[in-house]
């Protein structure tokens, strides 16, 4: 059983929709938080579709926000507990790229993934399983959940690793072993490091995202 994400979005600005950008926002956040991305990407894809999801659960640290899985040392849960999370919130993504696919008949290859933080790790949990690829994976300081799962791969779109070396809450360290698994497994991986950036998005690393779903979209 799935449960519905309720999801936020914005048309393409041409009115045509060739292509599609999930974004899937960090733990205690909400779809709203990276909404506000497609107000620089959009003019640079007119013809792309913007839709932000609500991670399955409320937040166990933020009653406001929410969450794709629990995360123990934030919020006292326990690891089986945060297993069953990324379990479950796996085939609520997975439903929802399925569903999304079916609404705008756009292929998997029209359709890019863009998360932070806790969404850059469902993305990268749910992208390698598709069985038909995306176009490509944005992650902005995120990790790799099991990198030993890349060995079974049924897709691999090509990835974006982003990440702040100040980051204070993802160690920036992640940036490299998530890429290191990748390129192991054979994806095509690429990384681009804001300097001096925590845990957020600096305008070099929006514009060098941009660059990528430009290339991989069009």
């Amino acid at each position: 059983m799935t449960r519905k994400l309720e999801t936020g979005r914005r048309a393409p600005k041409s009115g045509d929709t060739r292509s599609a950008v999930v974004f899937l926002h960090g733990y205690g956040a909400d779809g709203a938080d990276l909404l506000g991305l497609a107000d620089p990407l959009a003019p640079h894809l007119p013809d792309t579709l913007f839709l932000a999801p609500d991670a399955p659960e409320p937040c166990a640290g933020n009653p406001f926000g929410r969450q794709w899985f629990s995360i123990p040392r934030l919020d006292g849960s326990s690891a089986a507990t945060a297993a069953a999370g990324i379990a479950a919130a796996t085939r609520d993504l997975h439903a929802f790229l399925d569903g999304l696919g079916a609404e705008t008949g756009l292929d998997a290859g029209r359709i890019a993934l863009l998360g932070f933080s806790q969404g850059t790790m469902m993305a990268l949990q749910v992208a390698p399983a598709r069985v038909d690829a995306l176009a490509c994976v944005v992650g902005f300081s995120g990790r790799l959940l099991h990198p030993e799962a890349l060995a079974s791969a049924r897709s691999r779109p090509p990835v974006l690793l982003v990440h702040g070396d100040a980051d204070p809450m993802v160690d920036f360290a992640e940036m490299r072993r998530a890429g290191d698994a990748l390129v192991a497994a054979g994806f095509d991986t690429y990384a681009h490091v804001m300097r001096g950036t925590g845990h957020g998005i600096a305008p070099d690393g929006l514009s060098a995202a941009l660059g990528f779903l430009r290339e991989h979209l069009a």
